[in-house]
C-alpha cells in the first residue's frame, strides 16, 4: 500500500509540469504615451478618476440611481450572463476533478443456478449457488504529460474569461441604461420648449386672425403662424412618440413590462451634472476593460490548450486498485478469508490513428494564433472608442460655447423684437419669427446636452467604467 501511495504521489507531482508552452501575455499594438484627444477643457475643473463600480452617481441623479440599481437586481440579460458564468466555473470544477482519483463502492448479491449440461457444473456442486460480492473500486490517471492539468487551467481559464464577459455585459447594460435615462429626460426637456412654443403661436394665431379680420395686416401673415404651429405641434407628437419608445426600453432593462411601468415627466427643464472624466494613461486602458481581460484569458486558455494536444503524443497510465469480499454465505462474508484484492498499473499507447494527433496539434496552435489576433484587435478597437469620445466630447466642448452664444444672440433678438412691437414700430410676425429663432436655438442646446451626457456615458463605457482586472492565481502570474 506505501509503494501505491507513492506512486500517486509521484504521478501527482510530475503531473505539475505540463508540456503547455509557457503563457506570456500578448505583446498589444504600440501603446502611446497618452491619449490624443486630451485638450485643455478638460482642466477647467477638477478630474473624475474612475474608482467606483457604481460610476453613475457620477452624474448625481437619484433617479438615475434607482433604476441602475433595479437592473441590478432584475435584468434578465444580466441573470442569463450569471448562470453562464456559473456553469463555466461548474465546467472548470469537473475539468479540475479529473486531477484526482476516482474511488467506488459496488455491493452485489447475487443468486443463480448452473445448468446441467455446463461445463462448469460437477455432481459435487450444488445448482443453486449465492454470490455476495462487496468491492471498494479506486481508479488515478498519473498525469505525466500533464494532459489532464493542461485540460483544468482550459477550463480555469475559459472560466475567467466567462467572468470579464459577465462584467463587460454588465457595463454595458448599465451604460445603456444611462445613455435612455439621458435620452428621455432631453425628450422632456424638449417638449416643455415645443409645448411652450405652440402656447405662443397659438396666442399669436388669434391676435393675427383679430387684426386679419379688421383689415390691419394680409392674410398670407395669419396663414404663415398657421403653417408653422402645424409643424411645431407635429413635432411635439413625434416627441412624445419617441418618449415612449424610450420609456419601453428603459422598461425592459430594468426587467419590468412596459404596459405597467412609467417615468413621470420632469416638471421643469432638467440640468444634469456633467462630470469630468479622466482618461488616465494609454497603458492602463488594458487593465480597465473587461473585455481585454476576457481576450486575454482566452488566449491563455488556447495556449493551455496546446499542452493538451502535446499531451496526446504520449501514452496514458493508469492505476487501478480493488479490494473487499466475495462469499457465496452471508455467515462469513466479511470475514479475512472471503477477503479478495487487485492492484496494477495499466498504459494505453495510440500507434496509429491517420494523422489525428498533428491535425489536433495544428488545430490547438491555430486556435491560439486567433486569440492573439483577436485580443489585439480588441485592444485596437479599445483605443479607438476611447479617442472617439474623447474626440467628441472635446469638441462639443467647444460647440456647448458657441450654442450658449447662439442662443443668447437669438434671446437678445426675441427681446428687440417685443420692443419694436410693443412700441409700435413692428408687426407680431417680427415677433413670431424672433420666437422661432429662440426655439430652433434651444431645442438645439438641449440636443447639445443630451448629446455630451451620452457621449460621457460612451467614454466611461470605453474606459471600462471603474472596472478593474481582479487578481489571477499564484499559477497565473507565475506563467504571465
Amino acid at each position: 500500500m506505501k509503494r501505491v501511495l507513492g506512486s500517486i504521489c509521484l504521478g501527482t507531482l510530475v503531473g505539475a509540469c505540463t508540456l503547455a508552452p509557457t503563457y506570456h501575455v500578448p505583446t498589444p499594438p504600440e501603446v502611446p504615451a497618452q491619449f490624443r484627444a486630451v485638450g485643455e477643457w478638460k482642466t477647467a475643473e477638477p478630474m473624475v478618476m474612475l474608482e467606483q463600480h457604481a460610476w453613475w452617481h457620477y452624474f448625481n441623479d437619484a433617479r438615475l440611481n434607482q433604476l441602475e440599481e433595479r437592473l441590478g437586481n432584475s435584468n434578465q440579460d444580466l441573470k442569463a450572463g450569471v448562470a453562464r458564468l456559473n456553469a463555466a466555473q461548474a465546467g472548470a470544477r469537473v475539468a479540475r476533478s479529473a486531477l484526482f482519483p476516482t474511488v467506488s463502492a459496488t455491493p452485489a448479491v447475487t443468486r443463480y443456478g448452473i445448468s446441467d449440461n455446463s461445463p462448469n457444473y460437477a455432481p459435487t456442486r450444488a445448482r443453486i449457488n449465492n454470490d455476495l460480492l462487496l468491492t471498494g473500486n479506486a481508479a488515478y490517471e498519473i498525469d505525466f504529460f500533464g494532459r489532464l492539468q493542461s485540460g483544468a487551467t482550459v477550463a480555469k481559464r475559459q472560466a475567467q474569461g466567462s467572468a470579464a464577459d459577465l462584467a463587460t455585459l454588465e457595463l454595458s447594460l448599465h451604460a445603456e441604461l444611462a445613455t435612455d435615462y439621458f435620452l428621455l429626460r432631453s425628450l422632456d426637456s424638449i417638449q416643455e420648449v415645443l409645448d411652450h412654443t405652440v402656447g405662443e403661436l397659438e396666442i399669436a394665431l388669434r391676435l393675427t386672425h383679430n387684426l386679419v379680420e379688421g383689415g390691419a395686416v394680409a392674410i398670407t401673415d395669419q396663414q404663415r403662424i398657421e403653417g408653422e404651429l402645424n409643424v411645431i405641434k407635429a413635432q411635439a407628437t413625434e416627441n412624445k412618440a419617441v418618449r415612449i419608445q424610450t420609456e419601453h426600453a428603459i422598461a425592459v432593462l430594468v426587467g419590468a413590462i412596459p404596459a405597467t411601468f412609467s417615468l413621470p415627466a420632469a416638471t421643469e427643464t432638467v440640468s444634469i451634472e456633467i462630470p469630468v472624466i479622466d482618461a488616465g494613461l494609454p497603458s492602463d486602458l488594458l487593465e480597465r476593460r473587461p473585455d481585454v481581460a476576457a481576450a486575454e484569458r482566452r488566449v491563455a486558455a488556447a495556449n493551455a490548450a496546446i499542452g493538451v494536444a502535446r499531451a496526446a503524443y504520449f501514452p496514458i497510465f493508469n492505476l487501478n486498485a480493488l479490494a473487499g469480499y466475495e462469499s457465496t454465505q452471508r455467515g462469513n462474508w466479511t470475514t479475512a478469508p472471503s477477503q479478495l484484492w487487485a492492484i496494477g498499473p495499466t498504459a494505453a499507447l495510440t500507434l496509429f490513428q491517420g494523422g489525428r494527433h498533428r491535425a489536433q496539434s495544428q488545430q490547438a496552435h491555430a486556435a491560439y494564433d486567433e486569440q492573439v489576433a483577436t485580443y489585439r484587435s480588441t485592444v485596437l478597437h479599445a483605443f479607438q472608442e476611447t479617442e472617439d469620445h474623447l474626440s467628441a466630447l472635446e469638441l462639443l466642448g467647444e460647440e456647448h460655447q458657441s450654442q450658449t452664444l447662439a442662443l443668447r444672440a437669438a434671446e437678445g433678438g426675441l427681446d428687440q423684437a417685443l420692443r419694436r412691437y410693443h412700441g409700435g414700430i413692428a408687426t407680431y410676425l417680427e415677433v413670431v419669427s424672433s420666437e422661432a429663432a429662440v426655439l430652433s436655438a434651444r431645442l438645439a442646446a438641449t440636443q447639445l446636452e443630451a448629446r455630451r451626457l451620452i457621449v460621457t456615458v460612451g467614454l466611461i463605457k470605453a474606459l471600462g467604467g471603474g472596472w478593474k482586472v481582479p487578481k489571477q492565481s499564484s499559477t497565473d502570474q507565475v506563467h504571465r
